[in-house]
């Protein structure tokens, strides 16, 4: 499973813990410049880290910015459970 589908997945499968997620996501290291800055966030402060931040790290995977009312964007669409709206914004 790839970095972007075990971020989906958590959001609308409800597959696995956020601890396991961001396990596997440092494991699995973007070399992207723009991801970087989530990875030591995420190093800090593990599970406790917020959900807008693997929103955040999703949308930079992307190739998006990660600003917030592109991130709110997709918080909303995960609140509504709506996985094709959520992938509209990442298009």
């Amino acid at each position: 499973m790839t970095t972007i589908e075990a971020i989906d997945a958590y959001f609308f499968e409800q597959r696995g813990s956020k601890a396991d997620l961001i396990k596997g996501l440092l494991a699995k290291r973007s070399e992207l410049p723009a991801a970087q800055p989530y990875y030591r966030a995420f190093e800090a402060v593990g599970a406790r880290a917020a959900d807008e931040a693997l929103l955040a790290l999703r949308s930079v995977l992307a190739g998006h910015h990660a600003d917030d009312e592109h991130v709110k964007t997709l918080r909303a669409a995960v609140a509504a459970k709506d996985r094709a709206a959520y992938l509209r914004v990442l298009g």
